[in-house]
């Protein structure tokens, strides 16, 4: 039995990437029509966890416990991308682990892992060749998270960083209004007096605007 996992970090973080590397390997089929969409192939138990956070360790995310009952011994576990199964190093290993003691291989159809028949195969190659590629992303990740985290402190420091720009609140929205109203003040005036973006201002006026000015 094939059995496909799947999975997106947020709400609206789309699955269609995922679904079209599954449909290249044949896993998924494509619907076309009215109710256009993806359907597992036959022989093919698909499974997802849309919005799930990859912090939540794979063995541990509600789909995976789904898999994890329909999964026998001789059936093959595939995911589009390992990062959508695992989330590193420890995480990787105890998916292995998994798949070693129920007799489940584990396959990934992209990346750098994407050529072995097996990653829960359990010989000395095919561990170090793990723990090396994933140490190695593991390091980009890190490393990225650390210059970005630099880069704003020095924005900081510089006094050019201050983040997203805060929306109106009730009372503040009031005197927007009223002001753009009774003063006849301007977008851009407004959205200095209040230190909020020009769209959170068109956003408290949007009712009071013409078409073509409340729109960004």
């Amino acid at each position: 039995m094939q059995i496909v996992y799947s999975r997106s970090s947020t709400a609206t973080q789309s699955l269609l990437r995922q679904r079209h590397i599954l449909t290249e390997a044949g896993l998924l089929v494509r619907i076309e029509g009215v109710a256009a969409g993806f359907q597992p192939a036959p022989g093919v138990l698909l499974f997802e966890d849309p919005a799930t956070t990859s912090k939540i360790p794979a063995l541990e995310r509600p789909a995976f416990a789904r898999v994890a009952a329909a999964a026998h011994p001789g059936d093959i576990l595939t995911v589009s991308e390992l990062f959508r199964l695992c989330r590193d190093l420890v995480d990787i290993h105890a998916v292995r682990g998994w798949c070693q003691a129920r007799g489940v291989v584990l396959r990934v159809l992209s990346g750098p892992l994407s050529n072995f028949h097996d990653l829960a195969a359990n010989d000395a190659t095919t561990d170090l060749i793990i723990n090396v590629i994933t140490a190695v992303g593991q390091f980009q990740r890190d490393l990225q998270n650390e210059l970005t985290a630099e880069g704003i402190a020095a924005a900081e420091a510089e006094g050019r960083y201050r983040g997203r720009p805060p929306a109106l609140g009730g009372t503040q929205r009031q005197e927007v209004r009223a002001a753009f109203q009774g003063d006849g003040a301007s977008i851009a005036a407004l959205a200095r007096t209040h230190g909020v973006s020009r769209a959170a201002i068109r956003t408290a006026l949007a009712d009071l605007l013409p078409d073509q000015l409340a729109s960004p």
